[in-house]
């Protein structure tokens, strides 16, 4: 993670644009704010962006309109400012390719901590010492390639992923037919800490499903042990 990351705000809230802006800038971070999705796309070419804090109640065009156009840039990570009862909203932005949220009203220095991590994880950092990365993990005719934080589909050509895709696809590919339940893989993509996100594991696993060409219906690859969670089903092969 670079030393100053700049974040895009956007929320249609004065006050709390005024209040993340100067909080995060307080942490060491840049950041930039825009009013809605308009003012979000102009001021996208101005600066490279490394994370965007992003409110799904904006006027005009909807903050999950603007994920999708997020999404159709390149792989930015976003996390969501969302109300309280929005729960169909949230699961549509995590199935857009969120990689986090926040539920209003909240408390700046939890916002904090999430955006920490998502930069941590697609940055590539980790939270402690670990073996250097193999070059190349193989399965089911797949190639991840953790050195370069790449997916290459069976053909050799690369698959895009979100960081929290890649998260969990690395999680999966570690422990290999091993069975992991919901609360174990809450605990080693974000920590209990983090709060339940049951729905949003699956949701995360369904559209990591899509990307390896999985089908829901009868995967062959991440399978659904009822009443347990996930599986990889596959054999993995290191280099």
């Amino acid at each position: 993670m670079e030393a100053q990351p700049h974040i895009l705000v956007v929320d249609d809230d004065r006050e709390i644009r005024d209040l993340l802006s100067k909080f995060l800038e307080r942490q060491g971070m840049r950041v930039a704010a825009a009013r809605d999705a308009k003012e979000a796309r102009r001021l996208w070419p101005l600066g490279r962006y490394h994370l965007v804090v992003l409110d799904l109640m904006l006027p005009g065009e909807s903050g999950l309109d603007f994920a999708k156009w997020l999404r159709s840039q390149g792989d930015v990570p976003i996390v969501m400012l969302t109300a309280m009862a929005d729960e169909t909203d949230r699961i549509v932005g995590l199935e857009l390719g969120a990689d986090d949220y926040l539920s209003k009203p909240f408390n700046p220095r939890e916002l904090l901590a999430r955006v920490r991590a998502v930069l941590r994880r697609a940055s590539g950092e980790g939270g402690s010492a670990k073996e250097p990365p193999a070059k190349a993990v193989r399965f089911g005719g797949w190639t991840l390639e953790p050195a370069r934080r790449r997916l290459l589909n069976p053909d050799g050509a690369e698959v895009p992923l979100t960081g929290g895709e890649y998260e969990l696809l690395q999680v999966l590919v570690e422990r290999p037919n091993r069975v992991l339940t919901r609360d174990m893989l809450m605990d080693l993509l974000r920590g209990r800490q983090a709060g339940p996100f049951d729905r949003a594991i699956d949701v995360a696993v369904s559209r990591l499903r899509r990307k390896l060409e999985d089908d829901g219906r009868n995967p062959s690859l991440i399978k659904t042990v009822r009443g347990g969670g996930y599986v990889l089903a596959a054999t993995v092969e290191r280099s």
